[in-house]
């Protein structure tokens, strides 16, 4: 299939310091993503409907469960939070032992489980690792000895693509019904020229699509790897990517100007800002995380 999509807009001109984390919610119609740095978090509905929440902490990702409970991904910790009544439902820590870490990227995956990623906030130590959440609240640590881990992007529950930016690298994974890693392989390696291979997501028919940190575009690339499309994007830093709309074929894109210079935002004057593609791809339907030690 010949992939096409329309220009990106940007819907929303926030200039995010890190904006990440980009959340399509279908049941209540809005797009929610974060600024890392600034410690916001955002909800768009449309032009008029838009609306900025300040938190205690630097949050990498949002992530919906039901109604105005959400789960986020914080320094140290996971929180679920009623946004009705701004009270914290449940919280557990992570990493408490490693006081300059952080969560970055984090998603639910075809079974519901929620999975996310740690960092170096300073981004020096190779200290991060993957993490999924299962249904029982059980945290398992899947992989370790990350930079700047990014995704993971779902092909199926046992089979997804994981990044390490800093290294350039994305790995294909596969795992067992244990959580432990079976298969590892390098999926692709970015050129300098390329930036860095930042937020993923993946296509009904499997393509894969990488967003390019300080190189201002989306690769899109078959299972085998190889580049079928690109979008460039008004933006310098594009940072994560997520599939809705009625259709699943809106493209909601977040980006970033952390470690931008002047001449940066001369060529690149939308960077930070929150973008919007019409495409003939169609994203997979995703499910919230739940568990039935959450009660509400």
């Amino acid at each position: 299939m010949l992939i096409k999509n329309s220009k990106p807009k940007c819907i929303w001109k926030i200039k995010s310091t890190l904006g990440e984390g980009v959340h399509w919610v279908p049941d209540l119609n809005i797009v929610v993503f974060v600024d890392i740095k600034k410690k916001k978090i955002l909800f768009f509905k449309n032009k008029n409907k838009k609306k900025i929440l300040n938190i205690n902490k630097e949050i990498g990702f949002i992530s919906h469960i039901k109604k105005n409970i959400f789960i986020l991904g914080l320094q140290s910790e996971l929180r679920v939070f009623n946004f009705a009544n701004k009270k914290v439902i449940f919280s557990i820590n992570i990493e408490s032992n490693k006081p300059n870490n952080r969560i970055n990227d984090g998603k639910t995956d075809p079974e519901g489980r929620l999975w996310f990623n740690t960092m170096d906030s300073f981004e020096k130590k190779r200290s991060g690792s993957l993490y999924c959440l299962d249904k029982n609240l059980r945290l398992h640590q899947v992989d370790n000895k990350y930079f700047t881990p990014n995704g993971p992007a779902f092909i199926n529950k046992n089979n997804f693509y994981h990044t390490d930016s800093r290294k350039k690298t994305i790995y294909k994974i596969k795992i067992n019904n244990k959580f432990k890693i079976i298969k590892k392989t390098k999926f692709i390696k970015f050129n300098k020229k390329d930036g860095s291979p930042d937020g993923m997501t993946v296509d009904k028919n499997n393509n894969l699509l990488v967003c390019h940190y300080r190189g201002a575009a989306i690769t899109v690339f078959n299972s085998r790897g190889k580049k079928i499309h690109k979008i460039p994007f008004p933006a310098k830093n594009i940072t994560n990517c997520t599939f809705g709309g009625n259709l699943r074929n809106d493209l909601f894109v977040s980006s970033a100007t952390k470690g931008m210079e002047l001449n940066d935002f001369k060529k690149f004057p939308l960077s930070g800002g929150l973008f919007k593609i019409k495409t003939n791809m169609f994203g997979k339907k995703t499910k919230a995380f739940q568990s039935k030690y959450l009660f509400f």
